[in-house]
């Protein structure tokens, strides 16, 4: 597995927990609310994302980015449990499905904690904020060179 940082976001950290907070097992179960398809705005556009129910020690996920009218780019997401934790990898499509990465490279957040609300990877965070919403923050590099966190705030 490979982190490939060569697209327009390169990922970064993200880790936003409180020492306090319950750690729960590495597991898909403990995290299957995000399952759902979820839609928001970000990066000037609407976003969607479609997660899958775990089944065969995995979840995955479709992502698009709308901006007037016409989809810019496309992803494709997994969360799986290996080696006694679980990982998100992904590789993003042009708008005709031509991908960013070559042939056998991800960008891998490996995790870092799951708490009954949060999904914390490195690089992305997911919140549940209830069961018909959620929040999820991504480190990204802009074109500018500066790291910023993206939010795409997602509701059912």
């Amino acid at each position: 597995m490979k982190t490939i940082l060569t697209c327009i976001f390169c990922v970064y950290a993200t880790l936003s927990f409180s020492q306090n907070e319950q750690q729960l097992e590495p597991k898909l179960k403990n995290i299957s609310w995000i399952s759902g398809n979820w839609k928001g705005e970000a990066f000037g556009g609407q976003t969607e994302e479609n997660w899958s129910i775990p089944s065969g020690d995995s979840m995955m996920a479709t992502f698009k980015l709308i901006i007037n009218e016409k989809v810019k780019f496309y992803e494709i997401e997994i969360i799986r449990e290996i080696e006694n934790s679980l990982i998100l990898q992904l590789k993003h499509f042009t708008n005709d499905l031509k991908g960013w990465e070559t042939k056998d490279e991800t960008i891998d957040f490996p995790l870092i904690k799951i708490t009954p609300n949060k999904a914390i990877f490195e690089g992305m965070t997911f919140e549940k904020i209830d069961d018909n919403q959620m929040n999820v923050y991504v480190d990204i590099e802009g074109q500018n060179g500066k790291k910023e966190t993206v939010k795409f705030n997602y509701k059912k």
